[in-house]
């Protein structure tokens, strides 16, 4: 088989991998690959196994077995792409891990979602499955989610909180934020921020929907875990900040890496 288009990865390199982890953010592939090493003594490569666009994959090893970091970019096309031609390489499990804002009281900066099913405010998931058809989670990784982020959140103290996230294909309209340069969002979005709460959404984000869409028409297993990095409903308008930012994204990670290793092992009480 050749190497796929947007990946640039062949079956070859990747060694049987069957797990992959998401991130968006194609600098964080290789801050995920460098966790799991320390984890579980082995060393990181130096250059990744793939660089091509937005999409930059390591190759890692959690209990023995090989998994893939691979970078996602921002949103939902893209995602599409990275799921799809991993699932052609024989990788049947997808976890996203990434960064979110909450949308709820009670969701401190520094805790983490598990999302288990997400409002498909995307686009791409309908070129999937029509609207109806469900963006939900697999149980088997929100176990293993819940789970990793319940024992670690004992040990490093954040909160885990399990629920519906909203997808969205934009950052600033579509979440309703009126800081972007328009200073200003349409009508038909207008109050929906208040409305996903009283629909007891817990967060924003702008991966999940179509992820779990794709993995559920193609038969294959995901699940997304995002790290808090501000807050909706206390501070509307405050810039992120970088201790808030590194705190969400290393605890998100460090739950992934966690629930990759009970996926792989088979440590899941069902």
């Amino acid at each position: 088989m050749p190497a796929m288009y947007h990946l640039d990865l062949d079956a070859a390199r990747i060694r049987g991998a069957r797990v992959a982890l998401l991130p968006g953010d194609p600098g964080r592939s290789r801050l995920i690959a460098e966790r799991i090493a320390a984890a579980h003594g082995a060393r990181t490569a130096e250059r990744p196994l793939a660089s091509n666009r937005e999409f930059c994959t390591y190759l890692a090893e959690i209990a023995g077995a090989p998994v893939l970091v691979t970078s996602t970019g921002i949103g939902g096309p893209s995602t599409s792409i990275a799921v799809d031609e991993l699932a052609q390489l024989g990788v049947r499990t997808f976890l996203r891990v990434g960064t979110t804002g909450a949308i709820q009281d009670g969701i401190a900066l520094g805790d983490v979602v598990v999302t288990t099913g997400a409002v498909r405010l995307d686009g791409a998931s309908t070129h999937y499955a029509p609207l109806p058809y469900p963006a939900v989670a697999h149980h088997e990784a929100v176990l293993a989610l819940v789970l990793a982020a319940k024992e670690l959140g004992a040990r490093l103290g954040f909160g885990t909180h399990v629920g519906i996230t909203a997808s969205t294909d934009t950052f600033y309209q579509g979440q309703e934020r009126q800081e972007g340069f328009a200073r200003w969002v349409p009508r038909h979005l207008q109050g929906m921020t208040e409305e996903w709460r009283r629909l007891h959404v817990l967060n924003y984000e702008m991966e999940a929907a179509t992820l779990f869409t794709v993995a559920s028409a193609f038969g294959l297993r995901a699940g997304c875990v995002t790290g808090v990095i501000n807050s909706r409903a206390s501070d509307e308008a405050r810039p992120i900040r970088p201790e808030d930012l590194r705190r969400g994204q290393e605890h998100a990670v460090e739950v992934a890496i966690r629930a990759a290793e009970l996926l792989l092992t088979g440590a899941l009480p069902l």
